[in-house]
């Protein structure tokens, strides 16, 4: 499957660099939470969201990939869980909720959209007060896996680009070899 210009990975090979359960803890994913997974794919972090989340919460998926999508929907029904709501259309476009999101999720796609500064501002409408957006990402370095490096952003890139957009950067962190973290709040 693509998306952008890169490719998914299965589950068990993604697995083996990125563990998505320790990330959505890391961001403070939690029972009864509703969370907004931004450019969802085939639901890495959607799936363990929508777990943690339980019925008490909710979990908001999009993508622009209808096959991504109805992935996503055919595992979740498989797995019983009913919290996911998905959607196919791109993020520039959207607005999934106004001020209901307790975190909205960009994995490893920023630099995919084509006016990430939008997606950006539709993620700020979306986000309750308080909540957070977290901007999982690729670093900016020749590696072998990811999006080529030209089009990623660096970390100072991104973060200036989140803060153009009405937020302020709370933390910016590795994740491992391959990315780096940014949380951030509504300014």
């Amino acid at each position: 499957m693509t998306h952008g210009r890169w490719h998914y990975w299965n589950e068990s090979e993604r697995r083996s660099w990125q563990n998505p359960e320790a990330i959505l803890a890391d961001i403070g994913m939690r029972p009864g939470l509703t969370f907004l997974d931004i450019g969802c794919g085939p639901g890495f972090f959607s799936m363990p969201a929508a777990r943690i989340a339980g019925a008490a919460g909710k979990v908001y998926g999009l993508d622009i990939d209808n096959s991504a999508i109805e992935e996503l929907r055919k595992q979740a029904a498989r797995e019983g869980l009913d919290n996911l709501e998905l959607r196919v259309g791109q993020a520039e476009e959207m607005i999934l909720c106004e001020a209901c999101a307790d975190i909205v999720f960009l994995g490893i796609v920023l630099h995919d959209f084509q006016d990430p500064a939008r997606v950006l501002d539709n993620a700020r409408r979306m986000l309750k007060p308080g909540g957070s957006l977290a901007n999982l990402d690729w670093k900016k370095q020749s590696m072998r896996l990811g999006p080529p490096e030209a089009i990623r952003f660096d970390e100072t890139t991104a973060s200036r680009m989140i803060q153009s957009a009405g937020f302020w950067v709370e933390r910016i962190q590795d994740t491992g070899p391959y990315h780096y973290l940014i949380v951030a709040r509504p300014a």
